[in-house]
């Protein structure tokens, strides 16, 4: 460290900061990671950048008796590294998960590992430094990293959600950590997806989901849009995503892959409507996986010998034998994000068979210091 910087550090107790990380750590506060020690008058700098009741309800678990309040996820925010103008997207974000409403919330403890996506467009990108571009799933960037892992914090600290305790992952995902995202909007060729569920492009959104995975697609032996939509159709029916009898997906493009798409004419809903008619499985391949069948309590997959199957009544794909995988075009969600340097997209396994778009919320307008 430059001598210069060290002369001019504030005076602190290192051993004490230690001491508090590991007593927030023996309590189990944390994702495994060290968090940053929070005091009172911290605390308060978060507090003031919303008009919110810090004892207002941003979602609760009844099946738990739990509920993560402004002021618990104002804590967690700070735990978990933000900065106190992030905070505004932090409460954007529990609002647009409160609004998904999966029932109950018990989601969250799924055995399949599931962890809340965020995306994040409007002004505010720019304003507190989140990523758009290249490695926009990875690390690197302090706003993306401490606003997903907020909410994270938030599910261990506010509902008890702790690995081998309440949260039943079987194997989890590094989602599991973080996961926030922010729609590149000056490379997509695209109205941003904001602009797409009604709010201006000078307004500030967060959109949130519960999600299973991510998987990359490779295309870049093409510039044909069907060819490349054929490549993402293919993700997404692939039987090991077919937990329902129908799934959904969000499709992060790469510029480089939206801008193909575009040049062919092809707009999102094009892109969607594409992958609802071809997004398809035959019955033998879902046979041969042992999911030709449908539980008559779940919905879920089954083989047709197990004792709660029922027909799949899944409607043929233009052809006999071979269904969709997807129930609406709208069960698809695109957005545009990375760099603009290979054709490298993702296929994000969302959880559910969604039948309309997704919660967005507006960042409040003002609270962004």
């Amino acid at each position: 460290m430059d001598a210069s910087v060290t002369a001019a550090a504030p005076v602190t107790d290192p051993a004490g900061i230690r001491r508090a990380m590991d007593y927030y750590a023996e309590r189990g506060w944390t994702d495994g990671l060290p968090v940053v020690p929070v005091t009172e008058s911290y605390l308060a700098e978060f507090l003031a950048t919303t008009d919110r009741d810090p004892g207002s309800v941003l979602l609760a678990m009844p099946h738990l008796n739990r509920q993560c309040t402004v002021r618990l996820a104002a804590i967690n925010a700070a735990l978990a590294g933000c900065r106190p103008g992030y905070f505004p997207v932090v409460l954007a974000a529990w609002d647009s998960l409160a609004a998904e409403g999966y029932p109950g919330r018990g989601i969250w403890q799924s055995t399949t590992g599931t962890a809340p996506l965020l995306i994040v467009n409007g002004p505010v990108r720019a304003a507190i430094g989140l990523n758009s571009r290249g490695n926009v799933f990875g690390s690197g960037f302090r706003a993306n990293a401490t606003i997903g892992r907020a909410i994270r914090l938030g599910a261990i600290n506010a509902f008890g959600l702790r690995p081998h305790e309440l949260d039943q992952a079987t194997q989890g995902t590094p989602a599991k950590y973080t996961c926030c995202i922010a729609e590149n909007e000056e490379e997509s060729p695209w109205p941003p997806l904001h602009a797409d569920f009604g709010l201006g492009r000078a307004e500030s959104a967060v959109t949130a989901m519960v999600i299973r995975s991510c998987v990359h697609i490779e295309a870049r032996h093409t510039t044909a849009a069907e060819q490349l939509a054929a490549d993402i159709a293919g993700t997404v029916a692939r039987t090991g995503a077919l937990i329902h009898q129908t799934i959904s997906a969000c499709i992060v493009l790469s510029p480089e892959h939206a801008r193909v798409l575009d040049r062919a004419g092809w707009g999102k809903p094009d892109l969607q409507r594409y992958l609802y008619d071809h997004a398809t499985a035959t019955r033998d391949e879902l046979a041969a996986a042992g999911k030709e069948a449908i539980s008559r309590h779940t919905r879920w997959r089954l083989p047709s010998d197990h004792p709660d199957a029922i027909p799949d009544d899944c409607a043929d794909a233009g052809s006999p034998g071979l269904i969709r995988v997807l129930n609406s075009p709208d069960a698809i969600l695109v957005v545009v994000a990375g760099a603009s340097n290979a054709g490298v997209s993702a296929v994000v396994e969302t959880f559910g068979p969604r039948g309309g778009p997704p919660p967005v919320t507006r960042v409040a307008a003002g609270n962004q210091r």
